[in-house]
């Protein structure tokens, strides 16, 4: 039996530095639940003359294959991100029988299929807890501890950084105010698209329905519309209907097909969900079961990201140990359609500018009228110099309905401005 569990690291950045720390410092800890001491035998950087943010630094190298190739070496963790090299480092680590445990969100919601086939024909282990939710236990609960339940829907705020601008919005601070502050606290990069737009959810999302409905989702099935065109008016007139605006990532499974998406979206402010205020994370998961139940914390950042990780590895040292291999497999199962574009119902929150004329707020309900949107509310909220700015919120409308209505609104001359539409997600 082994003495220890040899692991390669690949990336001593950000997360990779955390796992690095929770090796050395909780160490005796770790070996008692995997019942191996762990050691990092060798890290992958870039530079070997940068400093490190390490308490005990492993042995650095440049050279990939000396850790793909290393026999010595049991598992490797792949935490550089991005799509290559990562891609093409898993896959020889997979193919030398290797097991992996990765962070790599990109990779699974693009490669998931070729990455567990490969895993799967070398009797190797691929573990990704780290990939959705940093910190918060999710791919396990959905794989295992809820295995019993047919799931029916998973829905939540998978991405800190747009979670951190919508709460400062919510005090009055403009979008682009307020991503602002986020680059400046280290939130949002540089080039914030990934996470604005709502690719960054979406390939979350993307992850969790694959493994919640039994089929493959990938990033390009997923609808997303991200928060750049929200503005403060939209979540103050949100609250004053009892409502918080969150970017939702949503998956459900509707007459046997699956409606997945990412968009911001209103939700009442007495449920859990409304509470989760800066870069905090929150998943819920809804099951025939166990009904409703939430996963709440800290979805990024080095060390609950680097708790995963450790996590993971905890799981492949169990398996070592017992002698056994393959038993992370794929959970696609099934191939399922998605369900309709268009079709789906959903409720609708809208911001109008219309001109101050007699008969337009008729004319509005009526263009809706002729789609078969019904219309819960319409508020007139404020006069404006040019003329009023006016909020109407939805019954449940199929998302083509809701769109053809929208189209009639833009063709009238009394409609001066159409603001972002919203999702409206439960009752207030």
């Amino acid at each position: 039996m082994k003495d220890r569990l040899a692991i390669g690291l690949l990336g001593l950045g950000t997360v990779g530095s955390g796992v690095a720390e929770l090796i050395s410092r909780n160490g005796e800890h770790i070996a008692e639940r995997a019942g191996i001491p762990m050691v990092v035998k060798k890290a992958l950087v870039r530079d070997l003359a940068r400093p490190r943010n390490v308490g005990e630094c492993p042995p650095l190298t440049t050279d990939p294959e000396s850790i793909l190739a290393d026999p010595e070496i049991d598992v490797v963790v792949e935490v550089l991100g991005g799509e290559e090299p990562a891609l093409s480092y898993i896959l020889a680590a997979l193919r030398a029988q290797k097991h992996v445990v990765t962070a790599n969100k990109e990779l699974l919601a693009k490669h998931g299929r070729e990455l567990f086939a490969a895993a799967k024909e070398n009797g190797a282990d691929l573990y990704f807890e780290a990939s959705v939710g940093g910190g918060i236990p999710i791919i396990r609960p959905l794989k295992d501890c809820l295995a019993g339940n047919t799931i029916e829907k998973v829905y939540g705020i998978v991405n800190g950084t747009t979670n951190y601008i919508l709460t400062r919005m919510e005090n009055g601070h403009s979008y682009e105010e307020a991503l602002a502050e986020a680059q400046h606290q280290g939130y949002a990069e540089a080039d914030p698209y990934a996470d604005v737009s709502g690719l960054d959810a979406a390939r979350k999302i993307a992850i969790l329905a694959s493994i919640a409905f039994g089929a493959r989702v990938t990033e390009d099935d997923v609808a997303r519309t991200g928060i750049e065109r929200l503005s403060p008016l939209d979540l103050a007139y949100a609250h004053e209907l009892g409502y918080k605006v969150k970017l939702l990532a949503v998956a459900q499974e509707l007459d046997g097909a699956l409606d997945v998406r990412v968009q911001p979206a209103l939700v009442p402010e007495h449920h859990p969900l409304a509470s989760v205020s800066g870069v905090l994370n929150a998943v819920v998961v809804r099951g025939n079961a166990v009904g409703e139940v939430m996963f709440h914390g800290h979805g990024a950042g080095r060390l609950p990201t680097a708790s995963a990780v450790c996590g993971d590895l905890i799981e492949v040292a169990h398996n070592i140990r017992q002698g056994v291999r393959g038993r992370n497999g794929c959970t696609c199962f099934h191939h399922k359609p998605f369900y309709p574009a268009g079709q789906v119902k959903i409720r609708y929150f809208l911001r109008l500018e219309l001109a101050d004329e007699p008969g337009v707020l008729a004319k509005v309900a009526a263009a809706f009228g002729q789609e078969k949107v019904s219309l819960a509310a319409v508020i007139q909220k404020r006069l404006t110099e040019h003329g009023a700015e006016v909020v109407l919120v939805t019954h449940p409308a199929a998302t083509r309905q809701f769109a053809g209505a929208v189209a009639a609104l833009k063709a009238f001359p009394e409609t001066l401005a159409i603001h972002q539409p919203l999702a409206v997600e439960g009752e207030a």
